[in-house]
């Protein structure tokens, strides 16, 4: 028979309250064990990421863009007068040569003042011989004059010296040598006088003659220009090339200063690279440049910085130091890399896919296996275009992943597979 053991109602209580402190204290722990564990790494394939080795030597510092082939010598034809256009002689991609005619255009109101500056340059230098004709005529005629009273006076000087002897002998009369001298002395007035006419006629003649010259030469000056705008509407290519445009077509109306047509030489190209405005701080003219043409590449120099930003670039030019390959020709697309300096002894490695120059990005670094990486925080140094120096957080050898990890941003590591 079982007795009945009486229970103290207050030492259950007190049971009770110990065991739900101890479960209480049981979860806390867990909790905090819990806490503490790092969350578990993310498996990533390793196949699709790209990792570099942490070298030390020389890096060769550059910058890369894309860009075209363009001639060096672009000519553009204008038109020079109002004109129609006529005809179309060559079409673009013909070659050229200076003389080539490209176009023919009409004007007739040119035509006509062409020709009436002809008739006017043929009078102008009728005019001017029968002006210098008539000049040496009058000069002629003057010193014949002057000749003339010089003779005169010549003879009165020699009367008037016979008669002198004459009344110094007392046989002639004094009176009579008093006349010739008289008249060998107006005679000398004369001569002096006729002389001067003469001079002055000269100088008369020398200046109509100039002046008749200068409006031959004004009216010549006016036919040649006349001439050349009319040879211009025999629109030439001016230069050994090919003709690349012609903007116009037959029967449209031209005004000065329009573009006619446009040609090239396509063995003289150089290269257009758009550099972006961040990487063209440190470019300068005559640094090292390697062009990729598709058909090989050559090598020049930088020739021309564009001093203006277009749509966050830098154009620079390139001139080649030999001759392109039979492929090249304007407008082919082309890849440029100018070279900026050669860094010695530094610690560099591939370009990440995310960071700017001289900052600090977390890159995750491989283990010895390569099967886990660990998140590391790299300091950043100067930028190349597939390389970049490293100034602290790797060591030589170490691995590092390139690809971008920005979907693991919240992991410290992440495991491989």
């Amino acid at each position: 028979m079982d007795i009945a053991i009486p229970q103290n109602p207050r030492t259950k209580t007190i049971r009770r309250l110990l065991l739900a402190a101890f479960a209480l204290l049981l979860v806390t722990a867990i909790s905090y064990a819990l806490s503490r564990l790092r969350p578990a790494a993310p498996s990533v394939d390793g196949a699709s990421l790209f990792s570099d080795t942490v070298k030390r030597g020389d890096m060769l510092r550059a910058v890369h863009g894309t860009g075209t082939l363009v001639p060096e010598e672009i000519q553009w034809i204008p038109a020079l007068n109002t004109a129609r256009v006529s005809k179309i002689v060559l079409h673009p991609g013909a070659i050229v040569k200076p003389d080539s005619i490209i176009l023919e255009l009409s004007n007739p109101e040119l035509e006509r003042d062409t020709l009436d500056a002809e008739y006017q340059l043929k009078a102008a230098e009728a005019q001017y011989q029968s002006v210098k004709a008539q000049m040496g005529s009058d000069i002629l005629n003057q010193k014949a004059a002057a000749a003339a009273v010089r003779s005169e006076y010549e003879q009165a000087k020699i009367q008037h010296a016979v008669d002198e002897k004459l009344v110094a002998q007392q046989i002639g009369a004094e009176v009579t040598a008093q006349l010739s001298k008289v008249k060998a002395d107006q005679l000398e007035i004369r001569a002096q006088i006729e002389e001067a006419r003469s001079k002055n006629a000269e100088e008369t003649a020398e200046a109509k003659i100039a002046a008749e010259k200068s409006h031959v030469d004004q009216q010549r000056a006016l036919y040649n220009l006349r001439r050349s705008q009319l040879d211009a509407l025999h629109v030439r290519a001016g230069l050994n090339g090919v003709l690349q445009l012609v903007p116009v077509e037959v029967g449209q109306s031209v005004m000065p200063g329009v573009n006619l047509a446009r040609v090239a030489d396509p063995k003289r190209l150089k290269a257009e690279i758009k550099i972006a405005e961040t990487q063209a701080n440190e470019l300068t003219l005559g640094m090292k440049s390697t062009v990729d043409t598709r058909n090989g590449t050559e090598t020049g120099k930088v020739s021309r910085i564009d001093p203006s930003v277009q749509n966050g670039t830098v154009t620079v030019d390139v001139s080649f130091d030999g001759p392109l390959p039979n492929g090249a020709r304007p407008d082919l697309s082309v890849d440029g890399t100018i070279e900026i300096e050669n860094m010695k002894n530094i610690l560099y490695v591939g370009r990440p896919a995310f960071g700017q120059p001289e900052t600090t990005v977390g890159l995750f670094k491989l283990n010895e296996d390569g099967s886990e990486a660990t998140r590391t925080s790299v300091k950043l140094g100067r930028f190349s275009v597939s390389s970049v120096e490293v100034r602290q957080g790797l060591r030589e050898g170490d691995r590092v992943i390139l690809s971008d990890t920005s979907a693991w941003s919240n992991y410290e590591r992440i495991r491989l597979k």
